[in-house]
């Protein structure tokens, strides 16, 4: 199991990077049914604002996730909710760090944590506020 609510200190941090790979947007789209041509049509998001396809957002807020359910608070974590703002797209070949911290215990049972996800050239390009309920005692 993760870490209980008790093991976690304000500003604890854990992160997890991940290189996005064209098949990882294709994958994403199979699965959820996003078939925006901004994600998967070079020609179609070619006349769009970014010039080229880009990642899906919730795919970047995807690896959010994966380090509150294996990092912090880990394994057992219920994701409860997330505020976020995407601030820069994510291109095909970035390598996406997602990080969180712990900002504020509620009621010795709730965790908000920061979580910011920074590309290779340290661009932050998603930036929010996550509430979980970590792991029991």
């Amino acid at each position: 199991m993760g870490k209980t609510i008790k093991e976690i200190k304000i500003g604890d941090t854990a992160q997890f990077s991940k290189t996005i790979s064209e098949s990882d947007v294709y994958l994403y789209a199979g699965i959820t049914g996003d078939l925006n041509p901004a994600h998967i049509n070079e020609v179609e998001a070619g006349k769009g604002n970014f010039k080229t396809r880009i990642a899906h957002g919730m795919l970047t807020a995807g690896l959010v996730s994966a380090v509150l359910g294996m990092k912090l608070p880990g394994p057992g974590t219920i994701y409860m909710g997330q505020e976020m703002k995407f601030t820069k797209p994510v291109y095909f070949g970035d390598t996406i760090t997602a990080k969180v911290e712990a900002i504020e215990i509620i009621k010795d049972k709730i965790l908000k944590l920061k979580t910011t996800c920074t590309n290779q050239k340290g661009e932050i390009v998603l930036d929010g506020v996550a509430t979980v309920l970590p792991p029991r005692d």
